[in-house]
């Protein structure tokens, strides 16, 4: 990871446009090849952003231009860097998953027809180089399905599943992969997002997911 502080002004040019005065900020490139912009305030929530895969040229006269798949620019204007440094991070083991997601996971697995009648597991916690999928599965046709789950599902799961299924989609064996987001409650503004990007919605039922594991195991 690299963290850029610099006195910069930030120009996007895409489906819209946006700009960015002269400022001090925080840029910061990821491994993943995404870019953010941040001010010292907003909590985690950066003032622009580019998304993998995407590349960035460093211009002689300080300008930056960073282009993703679509065409889309980011344009910052370097007046003055402050600090520049690289940090290896390595491969992070992901959220830990409280008990309620952890159980929901271990359920969903062993009834993957809770989604569909003839789905198949591939794996749970299957592996990427931002984190483990919490499953992938098949559905009844055979296409690859990721899977995430939460317990109350709102607009950062989505957007954590849009970065798997990126990644996901460059592995031939596993392509074309479709989402499924799957949560106790998922949030209104997060089943817009999940619909926008082509991605399932899925309510769980804990209690009775937990039914029916506890009747699986019933002789009588």
């Amino acid at each position: 990871m690299r963290l850029v502080i610099a006195r910069c002004s930030v120009d996007y040019a895409g489906r819209l446009s946006a700009h960015l005065p002269s400022a001090t900020r925080l840029l910061l490139i990821k491994a993943d090849g995404s870019l953010s912009v941040h001010a010292d305030d907003r909590a985690y929530k950066p003032l622009n952003w580019m998304s993998p895969p995407c590349t960035l040229k460093e211009g002689d006269d300080g300008v930056w231009t960073v282009v993703n798949k679509a065409g889309e620019q980011l344009i910052i204007t370097i007046e003055e860097v402050l600090h520049d440094s690289s940090h290896e991070l390595g491969v992070d083991p992901g959220l830990i998953k409280d008990g309620v997601e952890a159980h929901l996971q271990e359920l969903l697995a062993d009834r993957m027809e809770v989604l569909g009648a003839g789905w198949t597991l591939i794996r749970r916690e299957y592996p990427t180089a931002i984190g483990p999928v919490d499953i992938l599965c098949r559905d009844a046709s055979g296409a690859t399905v990721a899977v995430e789950l939460k317990r109350r599902g709102d607009i950062d799961g989505v957007e954590q599943l849009t970065r798997y299924l990126e990644l996901l989609n460059r592995d031939p064996r596993l392509a074309p992969v479709r989402g499924v987001f799957a949560a106790q409650e998922i949030k209104p503004q997060a089943r817009v997002l999940a619909t926008d990007r082509g991605i399932g919605c899925v309510v769980l039922d804990y209690d009775g997911m937990r039914g029916i594991s506890d009747d699986k195991l019933r002789l009588f």
